[in-house]
């Protein structure tokens, strides 16, 4: 039998089982950190400050602490502080020798939420925050104060460095105090925590929960030069609506005031607040911000389409209830198309998309919240029936404007009086009558969409999100694409008809349309699909000169009070010799999609014509021919066929034949 084993392991050439690798520990985290904080990019690097500050606010909700304090240190050193009960420090029972605390920081899925005894509503659920921050920092300390006693440990990248020490009696102290430097050799060394980022998210927290005061303290060298101040304190004490009216200072609201409501859920200690306000101003774009358990949720979820459920079904009642015949005309999308939007659930064992949680998918949190605010929000409009029927006639008017956009479908928007093309839920349009100097940027996503929309000129930019990655369609039925939803809506807002034969230049309703995708692999593979859809489905397009690529920057370059943006390494190479010369130390930021970006910078980068880069897609000249004589129009159908078509073995050859060519793989 050792025999067989023996020249089975000869036959796999060295593929034996001393190669088979068993993680153990905290080994996994700092192995493939992406599956635990999503990458190591900035996004990812703040995802750590929010792992601790979210276990601060945890004892806060749950009515342990009503402090949190929040200090960055130079260094890229960040506490963060509560007066809650602290982290146990006796012995755990199933790990002799070791304290609660040791095993909290070292063991992943060790925590005090998963029984729903010590808390209620939590953030934290899956027990790895707080384990995987000590992981993936070169530096870890943490103090806690319990039963007037002191006590300190220290760690570094997930290994204890120190016993747990017993620092003496303390009387005006109690809580967890948790330092950490993040770890260079897993997100760079020049990767930062920004004050401005820590200083928005305190700010944040303390408007989702009224019975908590954030104090924030950051070095004043930190900050110099920028909008953020090196010490201030929060406390909100009307919650979202505090939010709100900071948000939409100054603008005037179709209602004489926002509705906000704060309601808890029967029985499991439950409870929702919300915000809404309808601003009187088309120019504005609505928004909604959702939390969870303090937690942000950028992908909605069942708590959103539960309060959408509410709001409608109560203002559909008002309308019946004041006569109105024309209630039933508005949908969700009517009522919360320009609204903007706060809304904070905390429920037991909430169910996440992922371990970042940017989608609430607790099946029952959309009835807890219909039925939470539905009577509030009736009571609501029958208390102040002049904003309540200036709000539905508001509705009505763009439900009938929707409808009536519906019934012209036939007719052009822009190049026809008598020809108007129904339009997707998701597009932005742009204000302009005619498609001269008008855009339509194509974007991945509703995250980058947001920031799009806030980025945009309104005359002239119109913006389109896609969900995910749009059909192959060279390899797909033309059942499967008609069917599709992104090729439909592609369709729809561009108006000039899908496929050779049913292409109309003059219908195009737009000057430009510009793919702008993320600066990363999945980006690009978008983009190779947005291009592959118009030279099969589109080729007048192309060919027009119409289709174009934006070109977002891959890095931000900050020092001595100059930024700039740099498109690729060598552009990023060239600024640090030139723009930046004899700067000892140059803040680079790396941008993984453009979600991520503020809107003010994705506009100068990307979206300005003053100061953007745009790559226009062409073919080659008909004209043409290779060495073979092959028209160079064939060859580009022939390599679109090999690279996109169902065949499978060309593509390998393909990659076989230019592997040699490969260079800065992102795998």
């Amino acid at each position: 039998m050792s025999d067989l084993f023996s020249s089975q392991a000869k036959e796999q050439q060295g593929y034996g089982a001393d190669q088979i690798e068993v993680l153990e520990g905290l080994e996994p985290v700092r192995k493939r950190p992406g599956m635990y904080i999503g990458g190591t990019d900035e996004r990812a690097l703040h995802h750590l400050a929010s792992e601790i500050l979210d276990n601060a606010m945890d004892e806060a909700v749950a009515g342990h602490a009503n402090r949190i304090e929040i200090t960055l240190e130079a260094g890229n050193r960040l506490t963060i502080t509560d007066n809650g009960r602290g982290i146990p420090v006796d012995e755990h029972p199933k790990f002799p020798g070791k304290s609660a605390l040791e095993v909290i920081m070292t063991t992943l899925h060790s925590g005090g939420k998963f029984s729903g005894k010590a808390y209620a509503t939590s953030g934290g659920l899956h027990g790895v925050g707080i384990s995987v921050v000590n992981a993936l920092s070169s530096f870890t300390r943490v103090e806690v104060a319990r039963d007037k006693q002191l006590y300190a440990q220290e760690f570094s990248k997930g290994q204890v460095t120190t016993k747990l020490e017993s620092l003496g009696p303390v009387n005006n102290r109690r809580g967890t105090s948790v330092s950490f430097i993040p770890d260079i050799e897993i997100f760079g060394d020049k990767a930062t925590l920004k004050p401005e980022w820590l200083y928005q998210a305190a700010r944040s927290k303390a408007y989702l929960y009224r019975g908590v005061e954030i104090r924030w303290s950051c070095a004043s060298e930190l900050v110099e030069g920028t909008d953020t101040p090196p010490q201030a304190n929060f406390s909100f004490p009307n919650g979202l609506l505090d939010f709100l009216n900071n948000k939409l200072e100054g603008e005037d609201q179709v209602t004489t005031q926002p509705f906000a409501a704060l309601v808890d859920f029967p029985g499991d200690g439950g409870k929702v607040e919300i915000a809404i306000a309808w601003p009187d101003n088309p120019a504005l774009d609505g928004f909604c911000r959702s939390y969870c358990n303090t937690i942000p949720t950028p992908q909605g979820g069942s708590h959103e389409n539960g309060m959408r459920t509410a709001l409608t079904r109560a203002l559909k009642s008002y309308a019946e209830m004041a006569g109105n015949k024309k209630g039933s005309l508005f949908t969700s999308e009517d009522l919360f198309a320009q609204a903007a939007v706060l809304l904070s659930v905390f429920i037991r064992d909430p169910q996440f998309q992922g371990q970042t949680k940017d989608k609430l998918a607790t099946a029952s949190a959309s009835r807890l919240v219909d039925s939470a605010l539905k009577d509030r929000f009736e009571l609501w409009l029958s208390q102040d029936t002049a904003s309540a029927d200036k709000l539905l006639n508001d509705i009505i008017e763009r439900a009938e404007d929707r409808i009536a956009r519906r019934k012209k479908k036939d007719e052009t928007i822009r190049k026809s009086a008598t020809r108007r093309t129904r339009l997707p839920g998701k597009l932005a349009d742009c204000t302009r009558s005619i498609a001269e100097g008008t855009e339509l940027f194509i974007v991945e996503g509703d995250s980058a969409g947001g920031s799009a929309k806030q980025a945009r000129n309104r005359e002239t930019q119109a913006i389109l999100p896609l969900r995910g990655k749009i059909l192959n369609v060279v390899s797909a039925s033309k059942d499967k694409l008609l069917a599709n939803q992104e090729v439909q809506d592609l369709s729809q807002a561009m108006g000039c008809g899908l496929g050779r034969k049913n292409f109309q230049i003059d219908d195009l309703r737009y000057e430009r349309i510009i793919i702008m995708t993320d600066a990363d692999v999945d980006g690009a593979h978008i983009a190779s699909l947005l291009v592959t859809f118009f030279y099969t489905q589109m080729p007048g397009l192309i060919e027009a000169g119409h289709l174009y690529l934006a070109q977002p920057p891959l890095y931000r370059l900050s020092a001595g009070g100059k930024t700039a943006y740099a498109r690729d390494d060598a552009h990023r190479e060239e600024l640090e010799k030139t723009l930046f010369k004899g700067k000892t130390k140059i803040e680079v930021s790396r941008f993984k999609g453009l979600g991520e970006m503020m809107p003010a910078q994705l506009k100068e980068t990307t979206m300005n014509p003053e100061t953007r880069i745009l790559l226009r897609v062409t073919l080659p000249d008909a004209s043409q021919s290779d060495s073979v004589g092959a028209p160079a129009l064939e060859q580009v159908d022939n390599l679109v066929e090999e690279l996109m078509g169902k065949n499978a073995d060309a593509r390998f050859r393909f990659i076989q034949d230019r592997a040699e060519f490969a260079t800065d793989l992102d795998i």
